[in-house]
């Protein structure tokens, strides 16, 4: 399946759905961040996905995490809530969401890193180096709020 990601476009198809979903923002050691290059986009990301029936918020992030990278993690705190109407992603099976994401902070805790098959490649990288890949710009945003460190998470 494939999607399109929309940011305040006038011409983005009308959302029929919305869906809880989490993304984390994990960081090692060195203080890189985890990404993911999307195989539905080709885009760098943030590892994360929706929530299942029967599971608490915090344990998405941490299977999507595992999932998508093959790394173990714990969660550490709350970057933001990540609601803005005018972010549409449209699947190739007729779903249109808008954007629904609690982002987390996490630290790594085991696994071995791997791809799966939402991800073509997955890495380290450092934060000045992130603004150079092609990345959506609601993930640059989650980012750039976990980077400055804000004294409350962000409502976005």
């Amino acid at each position: 399946m494939t999607r399109i990601d929309y940011l305040n476009d006038p011409n983005a198809p009308v959302p029929n759905s919305i869906v809880p979903a989490a993304s984390a923002v994990v960081t090692n050691d060195a203080g890189e961040i985890l990404l993911q290059r999307r195989s539905d986009n080709d885009l760098w990301a943030l590892p994360g996905g929706t929530m299942d029936v029967g599971e608490r918020i915090a344990e998405t992030v941490v299977r999507e995490v595992r999932e998508e990278t093959g790394l173990e993690v714990e969660v550490t705190g709350i970057v933001g809530v990540y609601s803005n109407p005018g972010h549409v992603i449209a699947y190739s099976d007729g779903e249109v969401r808008q954007e629904f994401n609690l982002c987390f902070a996490a630290r790594l805790v085991g696994g071995q890193l791997s791809v799966s098959d939402e991800s073509t490649e997955v890495r380290w990288v450092a934060p000045l180096a992130i603004e150079q890949l092609p990345m959506h710009e609601s993930i640059l945003l989650r980012i750039k709020h976990f980077l400055e460190h804000g004294p409350a998470p962000a409502i976005a």
